[in-house]
């Protein structure tokens, strides 16, 4: 932790943020290893999960005020022009400059951002939940836009980390048949987590998970695997465990190179989709279920004051916890 210099009054369609609350990513942990597999500038300040309060709004900003709660997307820029940014998916911009990897982070006093990347945050929904939009967004995009759970589905997580017990809340919300949650021995506390949360059945092996989910559903596997873990390995797994037909929805994502051979995507004819992000719909349809209460994300988190930092980000790399949020 160092001083750094205010960052003074915002520009035109920006707004200065006072932050409240920045939540602790996966990929915060990676880069604070020196283990994370995508660009960053380096020194960054860290934090793209975040929440605060209008301190200042720049010249031609119309819907944001000073004192008024909001979250924050994580795109700093996106380029406008190219196919994705023209149909609303500028999560997709190749030219996407993201907080706290491409761009100076949440995890501060004070941050600016333009305001066609905020959002208000209701009334009743505390700061923690607010700093939590951001991940509970991820899990949305992956295991309701395109993972498309129906009624009577069964799906298997894999991951029981913060992107995995999002994502099973998420999966919970649209019927599913039976949702499992596979991790490892050291993920003890976080399945127990996911049985708290609902998961129907929970693992810690992926062989007898694996074995176990080949008969689950319809009786030849699952219909969706969602990946959360950060490792690559877990792809067979979930190769295994998919019905014929069925859906993987790969979200986590990590240095290692798959050793296993990648047929099964071709004998089961399985959709298999990578996803990224989110964009104004996701965190919108989000922001409603926090409102309404159906969306509870703030059960899996932990907060910590922000001279505190290193407890929250040393209990999230041993699994003592599932999410840490600071303070601000």
């Amino acid at each position: 932790m160092k001083e750094m210099p205010e960052p003074g009054s915002p520009p035109p369609g920006h707004v200065l943020l006072k932050m409240k609350a920045v939540g602790v990513c996966g990929s915060d942990i990676h880069m604070y290893h020196g283990s994370e597999s995508y660009p960053r500038k380096s020194p960054v300040i860290l934090g793209h999960e975040m929440t605060g309060v209008v301190a200042e709004a720049g010249e031609g900003v119309v819907d944001f005020r000073k004192g008024q709660r909001v979250v924050s997307e994580t795109a700093f820029s996106v380029c406008g022009k190219c196919y994705n940014c023209r149909r609303g998916n500028y999560n997709l911009c190749p030219g996407r400059m993201g907080f706290g990897a491409l761009t100076d982070g949440g995890m501060a006093e004070y941050l600016i951002v333009r305001q066609g990347i905020l959002h208000h945050v209701p009334d009743g929904v505390d700061d923690i939940t607010a700093a939590l939009t951001e991940p509970s967004c991820v899990a949305f995009n992956a295991v309701s836009t395109l993972g498309r759970i129906e009624p009577g589905d069964s799906v298997l997580i894999i991951g029981p980390g913060p992107i995995g017990l999002l994502s099973l809340q998420v999966a919970l919300l649209r019927s599913p048949y039976e949702v499992s949650v596979l991790g490892t021995k050291r993920d003890s506390r976080r399945l127990e987590t996911a049985r708290s949360v609902g998961a129907d059945r929970v693992f810690e092996d992926a062989t007898e998970a694996a074995g176990a989910l080949r008969t689950a559903g319809w009786g030849d596997g699952v219909d969706v695997v969602v990946d959360a873990s950060g490792v690559s390995a877990t792809m067979k797994t979930a190769l295994d465990a998919v019905r014929p037909g069925g859906r993987i929805i790969k979200v986590g994502w990590g240095p290692d190179i798959p050793d296993f051979n990648l047929d099964g995507i071709v004998a089961k004819a399985v959709e298999l989709r990578g996803s990224f992000s989110h964009n104004w719909e996701t965190w919108e349809r989000v922001m409603r279920l926090f409102r309404n209460g159906r969306l509870k994300s703030s059960r899996i988190a932990r907060s910590y004051a922000f001279d505190d930092w290193e407890s929250a980000f040393d209990d999230m790399s041993k699994l003592q916890i599932a999410k840490g949020v600071l303070m601000i």
